[in-house]
């Protein structure tokens, strides 16, 4: 089944592990996306303060300088999403039934989850590509390594501010959708479940008020108690 693809309604609630698990993730996304938000609202701030009207820079150093620290909090976020991410959204497909897809409280959020698959797994990439130009790095350039560090730092950090975008607003989704199925497994009472509850109360609700009144009828007397043969 792909990942992007809504889980079936049968699916097996959270396991008390599973729910453990997610309770020490579900924090650390938290604090990541809002960590990324702040990174980019922080930029926006100061940003115009660099440009010209026509919103050119005309202090180049001044905002590269800007963009450079901003895309290097933005990437501390996102090593987050990549070490906490994918095991929590794993729970949440498996968690979520066919109903949690169409209606629900976190069906906007599922659906949101569309797309998190590729900027986690972009953001895996660049972050392996790191690794290997690092291990190229202590081989072969041992006297100049902190330069051509610092370069593919900055090369890295901003080619994943793109991904850092997306999990801005992927991660929240993320998070509630967690969160909402996590404590839906500790109640032990499916949303799905609930649902048919509230409809045959409803239905009994309006079958009472359609059917015509009738009078009550007398109450019957006590049954006779059987006599018992030995």
């Amino acid at each position: 089944m792909p990942p992007d693809s809504p889980t079936p309604s049968g699916t097996q609630p959270l396991t008390t592990g599973d729910q453990l698990a997610w309770r020490q993730h579900i924090p650390a996304l938290a604090s990541a996306a809002l960590g990324i938000n702040q990174a980019s609202d922080a930029w926006d701030a100061v940003s115009d303060s660099f440009c010209d009207q026509d919103g050119w820079p005309i202090d180049e150093e001044g905002y590269a300088d800007g963009k450079v620290k901003r895309d290097a909090e933005a990437w501390n976020h996102v090593e987050v999403f990549l070490a906490h991410g994918p095991e929590v959204l794993a729970g949440v497909r498996a968690a979520a039934n066919g109903t949690d897809y169409v209606e629900g409280p976190i069906t906007e959020d599922l659906r949101r989850l569309r797309g998190i698959d590729t900027s986690l797994t972009r953001a895996a990439q660049l972050q392996n590509e790191w690794d290997q130009v690092i291990a190229l790095m202590d081989a072969s350039l041992p006297g100049s390594r902190k330069l051509y560090e610092d370069r593919a730092r900055e090369i890295r950090n901003s080619e994943g501010w793109y991904y850092a975008d997306e999990l801005a607003s992927q991660g929240p989704a993320l998070v509630r959708a967690a969160d909402y199925l996590a404590n839906r497994s500790d109640t032990g009472q499916p949303s799905h479940t609930e649902r048919v509850h509230v409809a045959l109360a409803r239905s009994t609700t309006e079958g009472h008020q359609t059917s015509p009144a009738s009078p009550p009828a007398p109450p019957a007397p006590p049954p006779t108690p059987p006599h018992r043969s030995r």
